[in-house]
């Protein structure tokens, strides 16, 4: 726990500064190259770029704390209530993403752990290296191209809002796969060699010695030791995946937290970028921390270590 509240205090420090140091006078970007000096002071005062730098670093940390993100100057409402507004759009996409990925990862790892070193071993290898290979982009592209254009099956972007029900979930579908293609590739390799180190185990020797067949140890024994590095990547693919929506987000237009912070760089709206990265983080390692003590339940010999 003092790690967790150690790291958070350590990316704060590093997220203010980093905004800080960008060129430009973020009022001058909002307001244009024609703008009149007193309104340029008026801005820079209202966002708080007057002050000395460490007083206003303290007054964005204890705001945090808080939970007062801050005012956005492009959009003129708390950030609070942006992401807050966004979060609907983001979190089920993440949620939907690691959910395809886990269905197309894991079973696939297993089948070629099963049938190592065969055709089908090496079908599901080259379909991970291609899969890891290709941008997310140009793969959520080539959707587009294919189900919305082509066939008609599916929307090529926007979300019309939950209100609307199946056209919603229908909106997020192209995008979901999108994100979920490289992190199931992920899964495929790292439960595939897990798998592996296991099947090599005395333990699985034993199994055998007692009557069990092949598959009934691999279900019984090796999948459930497999499953601890697999739980670990998949925490932190969630956090990614839910950082990773600020390109496809983009792609698709979907009005969430990504296309937000994505539109709040381009508008120098440091409110919006600090507060929208802060949760980002925080999700990021409170995620991790929560894969940490899943762990610990799952393998009671980490708990011995512990």
């Amino acid at each position: 726990m003092i790690g967790l509240v150690a790291t958070l205090a350590v990316a704060s420090i590093l997220v203010f500064f980093m905004l800080q140091i960008l060129p430009g006078d973020p009022a001058q970007l909002i307001l244009g190259t024609g703008a009149r000096p007193d309104t340029l002071l008026a801005l820079r005062h209202e966002m708080g770029l007057d002050q000395p730098l460490l007083t206003r670093f303290f007054q964005w940390v204890s705001g945090l704390l808080s939970g007062n993100l801050g005012m956005s100057h492009t959009y003129h409402v708390p950030v609070a209530t942006l992401i807050a507004e966004r979060l609907p759009v983001s979190l089920p996409l993440a949620i939907v993403s690691l959910v395809l990925a886990v269905l197309l990862g894991i079973p696939g790892g297993l089948i070629a752990a099963m049938n190592k070193d065969t055709w089908l071993d090496r079908a599901v290898r080259i379909k991970t290296q291609l899969l890891l290979a290709i941008p997310n982009f140009w793969l959520a592209m080539l959707l587009v191209f294919i189900f919305a254009i082509t066939f008609h099956w599916l929307p090529a972007g926007g979300f019309s809002g939950w209100s609307n029900g199946w056209n919603a979930i229908r909106s997020l579908i192209l995008p979901a796969f999108a994100l979920a293609a490289p992190q199931a590739a992920i899964l495929t390799r790292v439960t595939r060699g897990a798998l592996l180190e296991n099947l090599e185990d005395t333990y699985m020797i034993a199994a055998r010695a007692r009557g069990l067949s092949q598959n009934a140890a691999i279900f019984r024994h090796a999948l459930p030791n497999a499953m601890i590095p697999v739980v670990s990547i998949m925490g932190l693919q969630f956090s990614f995946l839910l950082a990773g929506t600020i390109i496809i987000e983009n792609v698709f237009y979907l009005p969430g937290l990504g296309r937000l912070i994505f539109q709040a760089v381009n508008q120098r709206d440091l409110a919006v970028v600090g507060g929208a990265s802060m949760l980002l983080i925080a999700s990021v390692i409170i995620v991790t921390f929560l894969v940490d003590l899943a762990a610990l339940a799952i393998d009671p010999r980490l708990r011995r270590r512990s």
